[in-house]
C-alpha cells in the first residue's frame, strides 16, 4: 500500500476534480507486476493504468489500491469491470470513495463477483491523499488551507514592509512543495501590490511543467497594475482575478487574465461566492498565502479547513505587519483552534500545521472588517 501511496502522491495537484489514486498489482504468487496512478482527469484511472502495464500477468492476482475502485461510467469506464475482466481475485483498498455515486458500490460489485476484499488499509494516509476531493465532492467547494510565515511575535513584515525573507531556505522550499500539490493559490490584492509575487511552484527537481492556478481577490481591480508579474505575458493566462460584478478589470483581461465577476458587499467580494466559483471550475484544493486581512476574513466566515504556519526564530516588534487581521473576538472560548497538530523542524524554523476546529466559535461575521484591500 505504501508503494501505491507513493505513486498516487506524484499526481497531487494535477487530477482535479478527480482524486489522486495509486494502484499496485501483484500476480497470483504475490510478486510485483506493475504500479499505476491516475495522472489527470480524463486519463486512465490508476487501476487501468496498472493493468495496461501488466498485460495478462495480473490474472488471479491482487490489486492494492488507495481508493475504492469506481463502479460507474464517467469520462472513463468503471474500474471494477476492468479488474474483473483482468481476472483479479483479491482487492486491498485504502479507503472508501466519499463520492455518493460510488461510496461502497465498487466494493459491493467486486464482492458479488467473488473477489476477496481486504481493508481499509492505512486509511489515514489514504484519506490524506483525497482531502481536497472529499471536500469538493461533498460541498462543491475546494478544501482551503491557509499558509502563514511569521516571526515569534506574529509579524509577517517590518514597519517598512520588508518581508524577504522571514523564514529560511528549508521552510521556503517546503512552501513550494505545498504549492505544487494544490490546484490553485489564492492571495489578496494587497499582497500582490506589496510583494509583486509570481506564485509559482519552484521545485529543486520538478516532476513536470505543472503550475497551480493563481487567484487574486480584490474590491478594486483598477488598483492592480498590468505591469505586475501575475499579469505579464508569462503568467497572465494562469491568473484569475475575482472582483465585484460591474467593476472594471479590462486592463487585466486584455493581457490574458481571467476575470470572475462576483457578488460583493461593504466588506468586499463574497468569499463564499469565490469558493463556489472555484469549485464550479473543478478546483478541489486552495492554498491561501495572504494577506492577513484576507485570512482573517476566511476564518471569520469559517471557510478555512487547515492552517500551515511557519514560525521563524526572530522578533520584528509591534510596529511590524501582523500575520492576521482582526477577528472581533471578545471571548477566548470562541476562538478557532487547530486539532491534529503536527510540528516539524525545518532548519531553524518550525512548521505547525493542523485542521481548524470551529466548535464553540460563536462570533458573528457581519461585523468583520473589510479584508481584501
Amino acid at each position: 500500500m505504501r508503494l501505491a501511496l507513493d505513486a498516487a502522491s506524484t499526481a497531487l495537484g494535477r487530477t482535479a476534480p478527480n482524486p489522486a489514486v495509486g494502484c499496485v498489482l501483484l500476480d497470483s504468487h504475490g510478486q510485483l507486476v506493475s504500479v499505476g496512478y491516475h495522472a489527470r482527469a480524463g486519463t486512465a484511472h490508476a487501476e487501468v493504468h496498472a493493468l495496461a502495464q501488466a498485460g495478462g500477468r495480473a490474472a488471479g492476482g491482487t490489486a492494492v489500491v488507495t481508493l475504492e475502485p469506481c463502479n460507474h461510467t464517467g469520462r472513463t469506464g468503471p474500474c471494477t469491470e476492468a479488474l474483473l475482466a483482468a481476472g483479479i481475485r483479491r482487492v486491498v483498498y485504502g479507503t472508501v470513495d466519499p463520492n455518493p455515486i460510488v461510496a461502497g458500490r465498487g466494493l459491493a460489485r467486486l464482492r458479488e463477483a467473488g473477489v476477496e476484499i481486504v481493508g481499509p488499509t492505512l486509511p489515514d494516509e489514504c484519506e490524506r491523499l483525497i482531502m481536497g476531493f472529499r471536500t469538493w465532492v461533498l460541498t462543491r467547494r475546494p478544501r482551503v488551507t491557509v499558509k502563514l510565515a511569521a516571526s515569534l511575535d506574529g509579524r509577517i513584515a517590518t514597519a517598512s514592509g520588508e518581508s524577504q525573507w522571514i523564514t529560511g531556505p528549508a521552510a521556503r522550499a517546503d512552501v513550494h512543495g505545498f504549492r505544487d500539490c494544490h490546484d490553485a493559490i489564492l492571495v489578496g490584492a494587497e499582497t500582490v501590490r506589496r510583494d509583486d509575487p509570481s506564485l509559482t511552484a519552484r521545485l529543486e527537481a520538478p516532476r513536470d511543467d505543472h503550475q497551480p492556478r493563481r487567484l487574486v481577490v480584490t474590491t478594486r481591480p483598477r488598483s492592480l497594475a498590468a505591469s505586475l508579474r501575475l499579469f505579464g505575458p508569462t503568467l497572465a493566462a494562469g491568473t484569475t482575478v475575482a472582483a465585484p460584478a460591474g467593476s472594471d478589470a479590462s486592463h487585466l483581461s486584455a493581457g490574458g487574465a481571467t476575470i470572475w465577476a462576483l457578488p460583493a458587499d461593504e466588506r468586499g467580494v463574497s468569499l463564499e461566492a469565490l469558493l463556489d466559483r472555484a469549485g464550479a471550475d473543478g478546483l478541489t484544493s486552495l492554498w491561501v498565502e495572504g494577506g492577513g486581512r484576507l485570512v482573517a476574513s476566511l476564518l471569520a466566515r469559517r471557510l478555512v479547513d487547515a492552517v500551515v504556519w511557519y514560525v521563524a526564530p526572530r522578533f520584528i516588534g509591534g510596529d511590524g505587519l501582523p500575520a492576521l487581521g482582526p477577528l472581533a473576538l471578545s471571548v477566548l472560548a470562541d476562538s478557532p483552534r487547530l486539532v491534529r497538530v503536527r510540528v516539524t523542524p525545518l532548519g531553524d524554523d518550525l512548521r505547525i500545521d493542523g485542521d481548524v476546529d470551529y466548535m464553540g466559535s460563536g462570533y458573528s461575521t457581519p461585523t468583520s472588517p473589510k479584508t481584501q484591500e
